[in-house]
């Protein structure tokens, strides 16, 4: 059972629990219109059905519009989309990270259509208005493999009337399956730009055994350094083990701060405003190493993620001063994740194990082979978090790699953070392939 901290979570004080009348009115609509789930109801779970009639538009900007696709690889998917007009322009595709949607794209999406794009932001498999995924922690996570979402991604494209697309773009949780969209069908996705996740290839065959008497062992390394980080004097564990677990869900979704005091300080404890972001390269995927990392990617062990960021939770001039996420930005998420809750994103956390390595290795030596790029914060954890990865990826995964950024004044978010930079980045990224075609 939660309890209630009343230093770190105190009743009706936190800066974020005083949301705007707008704000307030759209999380209660869009909460009401799926059916909000009730305590009694957590173990309850089924394939994600919402009657998108009854929920409130979203707040987006004038030439960004939000529509409907049926029959999408078992989903009906929801689609931000901007630079519709004009028929016959080439296709860029964006995907989101985790706990994100496609809305995180908004600041993003208008510049590229300005350049010429038409653009899609689908709400992926597991998140937002996109609905048809298995919801249930004791569901079928395999169709949350990378492969799979590689095939939800060319079934939206392909509904759209496109052959191939100029790039798709993918950041956090959206990178790899960017990267494995530019792996597997290059063809299809012409350029790729993975943000704050680097890819540094697929999961290796094991070459040159057949003389080799030594057991088969299918243990995951996370799993291992896992136990060494319970042993060290402040026994801590690794973040994407904490998400595999049953308790992770109802942690974050029923957290006594509320879901929109808790995305408030989630984000901000990833992101350049919390200064205590300086991320370093590290030696090696150890225990010792990796509790350098801040807490939340290496949380104290008996904590679970809504306690580790309530510690963090921003003042009310912290939260007035951050212009890339407003209060009413921050409530479209808060409706969301309090209409959904979090186990569709936290899916894609338990894609480890035999069967989901096996169904990657068949890619097991291949590289992007078309134009790539790298887009980071210089306060991103993220890019630091799997040591050499960074460095594999320009090395030897990606054989067309035109730039790695790093950007100054942003953290995790790099898209919303750093919009503007962003937004040039990929422009000239994009207008670069066509000089070059």
């Amino acid at each position: 059972m939660q309890t209630w901290h009343p230093i770190l979570c105190p009743r009706n004080t936190s800066p974020a629990s005083d949301l705007s009348r707008r704000g307030l009115l759209f999380a209660a609509g869009a909460s009401a219109a799926a059916g909000l789930v009730l305590p009694q109801d957590r173990a309850r779970a089924a394939i994600v059905q919402t009657d998108v009639s009854k929920l409130p538009p979203l707040p987006l900007p004038a030439g960004i519009r939000s529509r409907y696709v049926n029959n999408i690889n078992g989903l009906k998917f929801h689609v931000l989309e901007a630079g519709f007009e004009t028929a016959g322009r080439p296709c860029v595709l964006l995907l989101h990270g985790y706990p994100e949607l496609a809305y995180g794209w908004r600041k993003v999406m208008l510049p590229l259509a300005s350049a010429g794009y038409h653009v899609l932001a689908p709400d992926m498999r597991g998140y937002g208005r996109t609905t048809g995924w298995d919801d249930a922690y004791d569901g079928d996570v395999f169709m949350f493999r990378h492969t799979n979402l590689v095939r939800d991604a060319l079934g939206l494209v392909s509904a759209f009337g496109y052959r191939s697309v100029a790039g798709v773009f993918g950041r956090d949780a959206g990178s790899p399956v960017a990267a494995y969209c530019a792996v597997i069908r290059p063809d299809v996705f012409r350029s790729v730009v993975m943000m704050t996740s680097p890819f540094a290839g697929p999961p290796a065959l094991p070459f040159n055994t057949a003389d080799s008497n030594a057991p088969m062992r299918e243990a995951v390394p996370r799993d291992d350094v896992n136990v060494e980080l319970g042993k060290l004097e402040r026994p801590r564990k690794h973040y994407q083990t904490y998400y595999t677990t049953r308790e992770a869900n109802d942690n974050m979704r029923y957290c006594p701060q509320g879901i929109h005091a808790f995305l408030r300080a989630y984000y901000h404890y990833k992101s350049a405003d919390w200064k205590g972001n300086k991320p370093f390269k590290l030696s090696s995927f150890t225990a010792s190493e990796l509790a350098k990392m801040p807490t939340y990617y290496i949380m104290d062990r008996d904590k679970g993620m809504a306690e580790t960021v309530a510690e963090v939770m921003p003042t009310a001039a912290e939260i007035a001063a951050c212009k890339w996420l407003t209060e009413d930005e921050l409530a479209v998420y808060t409706a969301e994740y309090t209409r959904t809750g979090f186990q569709g994103g936290l899916q894609g956390y338990r894609r480890v194990g035999a069967r989901f390595a096996a169904d990657l290795q068949t890619f097991s030596g291949r590289t992007i082979d078309i134009p790539s790029m790298f887009i980071g914060g210089k306060s991103d954890w993220g890019v630091q978090q799997n040591p050499g990865a960074f460095e594999r990826m320009q090395g030897t995964s990606c054989t067309q790699m035109v730039g790695a950024h790093l950007l100054d004044g942003a953290g995790h978010w790099v898209e919303q953070e750093q919009a503007e930079q962003v937004s040039h980045l990929l422009v000239a990224f994009l207008q670069n392939q066509r000089q070059i075609r």
